[in-house]
C-alpha cells in the first residue's frame, strides 16, 4: 500500500526514531491549518515500511508531544495495520495558534517546514487574535431573523436551541462573537458604494449605504445594485444585434465576495466599492493571509480569513469553495488588477465604456423639467413619481410621460418593482 505524497496536512516518518521531526512538523501543520496527520512506519514517498512497536511507544509518542508542542494538544494516536505491518498514525488539531515546538515557531508549506521569522510571527498571532469567532461582540441583545430567511430559502432550517453552537455565533465564554454581530439582524455595519465623476475621488455623484442588517443581506443588494447599473450597449451596425456589458459581472460577484469573505472585520473598516469613468476598485481590509504564497494566491489556493463565515456563506450558496473566484478574475483581467499590501486588497475592475450609450439618439433635446427629473433621482434613487411631481409642479401625468421618453431615449432605466425597485440615470447624462 502507498499513502501517496506528504501534504500540508499529512507528514510521514519512517520510525519514531524522527519523534523531534514528527513534533515540528505537527506544530507546523496545526499553525498553518489548524490540524494535521502525522504518520510513523511509512516513508516519505508514501510507501509503508512497517513501525516497530513495544510497550512504551505510544507513551512515548504522546509523551513526546505533551513536552514538545506548546499551548498543548490532545492527539489521537492509534496503530493501523496496513499490508501486515503496523504503522502509528496521529491526528491533531487546534485553534489556539501560534504553536511551537521546542521553543521555535514553524510554518508548513507544501510539505515543508520552515521556521517563521519574527515578523511573521507577530502576524500569525495577530490573525488569530482578529478570529471573528473569538471577538466578543459589542451588543449581546441580538436576532437572526434575517439569516434564519436565508437557510429557509435554500430548504435549511436553523433549529432554535442548536443553531448559535453549529454556526460558531457564540465565544468560548458562551457570549455572542463578532461574526454573531455580523448576521444578526440589527448591527453598525454599512457596505458602501460610492459613485464618482471622473477617474479620481474628487466629484461625488452618489454614496449609496447598505447595512445595518445581516451583512449577506447587505452583500447581496450590493450585488443587485452593480448588476442594475451593469449596462448594455447595443451595436445595430451590422446584420446581428450585438450587446455588451460595461464590466464581467461574474468577475465582479466574485471579487465582491472574496473581498466581504477575507476582510479583517476586527478593525472595524468594511469592504467597499468604488466606481469611476474607467473603473471599479473593490477594496477589502487586510493583506494575504499568513502562510499564503502570492503565486498560491493566483492560483487559486484558499487560506480562509474568517473560515467559519466560509463555511456558511457556503451553505447558503454565496460561494462554491472551489477556489475558482481568483483564477477567472486573472483569466478576464490578468494579475495586475489585483494591488495586495499587508493593509489592503484592491481588484481593479476595468470599465468598457465605448458605445455604451448608442442608444443616444441624434436630436434629443432636454429642457430644464427634464433636467430637474434626472437630477432628483440622482439625488435619491428612490424617490416616487408622485414626489417628484410635488417637487417639479408638474401633473403626475406629465411627468410620468416625460419619464416614459426618457427611458425609450435610453437616458433613464428603472431596476425592480414599481414599489422598491431603484432609478438609473445613465452616466452619460449625469449632472454637471
Amino acid at each position: 500500500m502507498n499513502f501517496g505524497m506528504e501534504t500540508e496536512l499529512v507528514e510521514f516518518k519512517k520510525t519514531t526514531g524522527e519523534l523531534k521531526e514528527g513534533m515540528i512538523s505537527l506544530a507546523s501543520m496545526l499553525n498553518k491549518n489548524g490540524k494535521g496527520v502525522l504518520y510513523f512506519g511509512v516513508r516519505n514517498d508514501g510507501e509503508v515500511l512497517g513501525q516497530q512497536i513495544g510497550d512504551r511507544t505510544m507513551r512515548e509518542i504522546s509523551q513526546g508531544i505533551a513536552n514538545a508542542i506548546k499551548p498543548q494538544i490532545i492527539p489521537t494516536i492509534i496503530i493501523e495495520l496496513c499490508d501486515d505491518k503496523n504503522i502509528i498514525k496521529v491526528t491533531a488539531e487546534g485553534d489556539e495558534k501560534p504553536y511551537s515546538a521546542y521553543g521555535k515557531y514553524y510554518m508548513r508549506s507544501a510539505d515543508e517546514d520552515r521556521e517563521i521569522s519574527p515578523q511573521q510571527l507577530r502576524n500569525l498571532m495577530l490573525s488569530v487574535s482578529d478570529s471573528i469567532v473569538n471577538i466578543e461582540a459589542n451588543n449581546q441583545e441580538l436576532t437572526f431573523e434575517q439569516l434564519k430567511t436565508l437557510y429557509a430559502g435554500n430548504n435549511l432550517t436553523l433549529r432554535e436551541n442548536t443553531f448559535k453552537q453549529n454556526l460558531n455565533l457564540l465565544t468560548r465564554n458562551g457570549t455572542f462573537n463578532l461574526m454573531a454581530g455580523l448576521l444578526a439582524d440589527v448591527n453598525s455595519y454599512s457596505l458602501k458604494v460610492a459613485v464618482f465623476r471622473g477617474t479620481d475621488k474628487t466629484d461625488l455623484i452618489k454614496r449609496n449605504e447598505y447595512g445595518y442588517k445581516c451583512m449577506l443581506v447587505a452583500v447581496k443588494q450590493v450585488l443587485d445594485y452593480m448588476e442594475a447599473l451593469n449596462d448594455t450597449a447595443v451595436d445595430m451596425g451590422g446584420s446581428l444585434r450585438k450587446e455588451s456589458r460595461m464590466f464581467d459581472f461574474s468577475c465582479f460577484r466574485e471579487a465582491w465576495l472574496n473581498a466581504c469573505l477575507h476582510n479583517r472585520w476586527s478593525r472595524q473598516t468594511p469592504p467597499a466599492v468604488y466606481m469611476f469613468d474607467d473603473r471599479i476598485e473593490i477594496i477589502s481590509v487586510g493583506g494575504l493571509p499568513d502562510g499564503l504564497a502570492l503565486e498560491e494566491f493566483f492560483e487559486g489556493k484558499s487560506k480562509p480569513v474568517n473560515l467559519e463565515l466560509q463555511q456558511i456563506m457556503g451553505q447558503l450558496d454565496y460561494i462554491e469553495q472551489t477556489g475558482h473566484g481568483v483564477p477567472l478574475i486573472v483569466s478576464r483581467y490578468g494579475k495586475e488588477v489585483f494591488d495586495i499590501t499587508e493593509k489592503f486588497i484592491t481588484v481593479t475592475i476595468p470599465l468598457n465604456k465605448k458605445d455604451l450609450y448608442s442608444r443616444k439618439k441624434e436630436g434629443v433635446r432636454l429642457d430644464d423639467s427634464d433636467e430637474k427629473i434626472l437630477m432628483l433621482m440622482q439625488e435619491n434613487c428612490d424617490i416616487r413619481v408622485s414626489e417628484i411631481s410635488r417637487q417639479i409642479g408638474l401633473g403626475l401625468t406629465t411627468i410620468t410621460k416625460r419619464i416614459h421618453r426618457l427611458k425609450e431615449e435610453g437616458i433613464l432605466d428603472r431596476k425592480g418593482s414599481k414599489k422598491k425597485g431603484q432609478w438609473i440615470v445613465n452616466d452619460i447624462w449625469q449632472k454637471k
